[in-house]
């Protein structure tokens, strides 16, 4: 029988000593573990890598570990945090959750407390994530409409005007959200993939393009034609079903 992989943590901590402290018991513990310690370099693993926690110093030598967050956030690298702090104030507590962190330690602890605090926010991250269908859609989001047809993610169905249910594969469903909730604007490729196959999608895969041509003989196969969603060439898409979209992207202005 196979063994479950382990967990990566990224342990991201300017103090050498206490990293590698860190890392060995969570080692013990059967975890994986890296270290970065700058807010910087764990910026660029992650740009690269997936980890399924991040163990986070709020005071790092180039940017607090809040700002690291928020970056982090703006790039659309979503990781589950527990924030480590040496201020047991109450406000670096409560800012640290309402940045998004899951959990928070404060210096000095205990490594059995750290080790349960990981465990159980990873427990909660894998729970949460039972729930997605895709990146961008759960099985919990409210049916929508696209062009006449009723989605219904929970069921994975989608209901043409002329009363047939067909099921609906997870990356259709995610295709089909995505441009519900972006309409008349260009949807650059590279969103699209990352949206609904996550941050770290090869942006070079023609796989995209095999699901939109699916999407587009489902439709037509009920006497729909998705004229509203055309190619914008060299950016990549639009969806319009309002007209209010010019016929072509704006030009550059280089």
């Amino acid at each position: 029988m196979p063994t479950a992989p382990k967990p990566l943590i990224l342990v991201v901590e300017d103090e050498e000593e206490l990293a590698k402290l860190v890392c060995l018991h969570l080692e013990q513990a059967g975890m994986q573990t890296q270290v970065c310690n700058r807010a910087q370099h764990a910026v660029r693993f992650l740009t690269r890598n997936f980890a399924n926690l991040m163990l986070l110093d709020v005071n790092l030598p180039d940017q607090s570990g809040f700002s690291l967050l928020e970056e982090l956030k703006s790039k659309d690298i979503t990781v589950p945090t527990i924030f480590v702090t040496g201020n047991s104030g109450e406000v670096s507590k409560v800012k640290g959750l309402e940045l998004g962190g899951d959990d928070y330690i404060t210096k000095p602890f205990g490594y059995a407390e750290l080790v349960a605090r990981i465990r159980a926010v990873l427990r909660r991250a894998e729970s949460k994530a039972d729930l997605n269908v895709t990146k961008n859609v759960k099985v919990s989001d409210e049916p929508f409409d696209f062009v006449g047809a009723r989605i219904s993610p929970i069921r994975l169905e989608i209901t043409f005007p002329d009363g047939t249910t067909r099921k609906l594969g997870r990356k259709e469903l995610g295709i089909l959200a995505y441009l519900s909730e972006h309409r008349g604007v260009v949807i650059p490729r590279k969103a699209l993939i990352h949206s609904v196959w996550g941050i770290h999608a090869d942006v070079r895969s023609r796989s995209l393009d095999q699901y939109i041509v699916k999407v587009r003989e489902l439709f037509l196969e009920h006497g729909i034609k998705l004229d509203c969603f055309r190619t914008v060439h060299g950016v990549g898409y639009m969806f319009d079903p309002d007209g209010v979209a010019p016929t072509s992207p704006p030009a550059s202005s280089e």
